[in-house]
């Protein structure tokens, strides 16, 4: 799939986020190419053909997902056409204006030089779930996308003449409101489930990395449901509903958590611990006899050296690495002569502090063609010594990734220490997906550089040293590792190629939920029958 040129529209939000992440196959019937570029940096794997409305015939049968723009003329016709080159679970998003448009009336009535004209593909609520159906699909959801405070205005004027023709003003804001319908439709109806996660308070992009980006993947899918706060609502569902509880980094050490954990237990929620640092760090886990790993269902981490400690306690434990959610176009390297590197991670003095001294050595050498960017880290900060630098408390993850982007070198060490070895290598993944090129110690990191190719192992301040110096007299070969690292990053840690194998666990431990009762019962039996 080619890439957007530097002339593509950018992607229209509320068609992509209808989207379904990690399907195979695509077919676009009308629209332009911004929907191609979006998938490029979102999910590659997708491979996407698109095609005329004239030419809807062409496409192979058998896709995943087919977007239909603005079915004109015979709209039945053409959304039966789409529904025929669908799989036997492809799903069916249909794009078309709304015939009904409160803004369509609000012309009329007040009159002007010429009548409004009727977008091409216009078609009415009604008309469109008709024509569904008509083609052998059932209806998935049908999202309202209103002009909101302008719509209720003017509903509100004409609420009289309403009334007086026998409707109301709530009623035809349902039907008038939207600008447009982004109507997905299947084969049949998808199998529901629930995602309901507990998190932490936010700090430093943790919850957005491990929770919140993932499952908000997940949930696009059209069955799934999603809550996630650090209290959010338990919903109310049928009885027999898959439901599953994700539980963030959940101590479970008070004499209170077999209470908690029964209290979902006896809801029919399959609960599952979300751990992804070495538990030793806090030794009230331990204190309880680990009951944060033994008292749930299943276990999800990041890293298989986590997933090796914690089966020592449950058997059941899913590894799904660190992801970012896509690949945005890259904007370092602008000016060869000045390099920026980046020391953005938290709680890392000690791991920091070996290398200053090098760090100084080549700052005093480079002058204003290298500065740094210091995220939390204080003491480093005021360590070096040099008047090109910035420090910066804890910055809200977006803010974190934007100063990120603007950097070419990250300067990533972890001390060869129990706590640092469980970690994962996410932060080479936030680098590389920005091109940065990547400096890394050997703990973490060693597993998934590719030495010389996608970043380099600086095993201590004399390899720092030399590998800045080189990087400085050739910025062209930093931005080549940096190119690497982000190409490594599209094939491997896009959370959109993760999406399938969530889903089957999760779908898997809803249908095992009985034999993964019997067996927490058995290794917690503090939680009782």
């Amino acid at each position: 799939m080619p890439a957007a040129g530097p002339t593509a529209m950018p992607a229209d939000p509320a068609l992509c986020a209808r989207i379904p992440l990690g399907l195979a196959r695509a077919v676009q019937i009308g629209g332009d190419g911004a929907l191609a570029a979006w998938l490029v940096r979102r999910d590659p794997g997708c491979a996407l053909v698109r095609v005329t409305h004239d030419a809807t015939g062409d496409a192979a049968a058998g896709a995943d997902l087919v977007v239909l723009h603005a079915p004109a003329s015979d709209a039945a016709g053409a959304i039966r056409d789409a529904a025929a080159l669908l799989g036997p679970e492809g799903v069916l998003l249909v794009d078309a204006p709304n015939a009904e448009h409160w803004r369509l009336a609000q012309r009329l009535l007040v009159g002007g030089a010429a009548a409004p004209s009727v977008p091409a593909g216009a078609m009415t609520r009604e008309g469109l779930l008709a024509a569904v159906r008509a083609a052998g699909l059932v209806p998935l959801d049908v999202p309202a996308l209103p002009d909101a405070q302008e719509a209720e205005v003017f509903a509100q004027r004409i609420a009289p003449a309403l009334a007086a023709l026998g409707s109301d003003a709530a009623a035809y804001l349902r039907r008038a409101g939207p600008a447009r319908w982004l109507l997905r439709a299947a084969r049949r109806a998808p199998m529901p489930l629930m995602l309901l996660a507990h998190v932490l308070k936010p700090v430093g992009g943790v919850n957005e990395v491990r929770v919140d980006m993932p499952l908000g993947a997940v949930a696009t899918h059209p069955g799934i449901g999603l809550r996630i706060g650090e209290r959010p609502e338990t919903p109310k569902l049928p009885e027999g509903t898959p439901r599953i509880l994700i539980l963030h980094r959940r101590l479970l050490n008070t004499p209170e958590a077999p209470a908690f954990v029964n209290h979902f237990r006896r809801q029919g929620w399959v609960v599952v611990q979300e751990f992804d640092d070495d538990p030793a760090h806090w030794p009230v886990i331990a204190g309880s006899n680990h009951f944060a790993f033994r008292g749930v269902h299943a276990v999800q981490t990041s890293t298989p050296r986590l997933e090796a400690l914690f089966r020592g306690f449950n058997d059941e434990v899913m590894v799904f690495p660190n992801t970012v959610a896509e690949l945005p176009e890259p904007c370092n390297f602008a000016d060869p002569s000045r390099l920026t590197l980046f020391l953005g991670a938290l709680r890392r003095e000690e791991d920091t502090a070996p290398y200053l001294e090098a760090l100084n050595t080549v700052l005093a050498e480079a002058g204003d063609r290298l500065a740094v960017e210091v995220i939390f880290d204080r003491a480093s900060f005021e360590a070096l010594r040099t008047p090109h630098k910035r420090f910066h408390p804890i910055l809200p993850y977006d803010a974190y990734r934007a100063l990120m982007a603007r950097c070419e070198i990250a300067f990533l060490p972890l001390a060869d220490t129990r706590f640092n070895n469980f970690k994962s290598d996410l932060k080479f993944v936030e680098a590389g997906a920005h091109r940065l090129c990547c400096l890394a110690s050997p703990v973490v990191y060693g597993a998934t550089i590719q030495e010389g190719e996608t970043g380099f192992i600086v095993d201590g301040p004399e390899a720092l040293w030399a590998r800045l110096r080189e990087l400085l007299a050739a910025p062209d070969r930093a931005q080549a590792v940096g190119d690497a690292a982000r190409e490594w990053v599209r094939q491997n840690r896009l959370v959109a190629q993760q999406v399938p194998a969530r889903l089957a666990w999760y779908r898997g431990l809803w249908e095992r939920r009985a034999e993964l009762d019997a067996a927490l019962v058995k290794r917690a039996p503090e939680v009782g029958a």
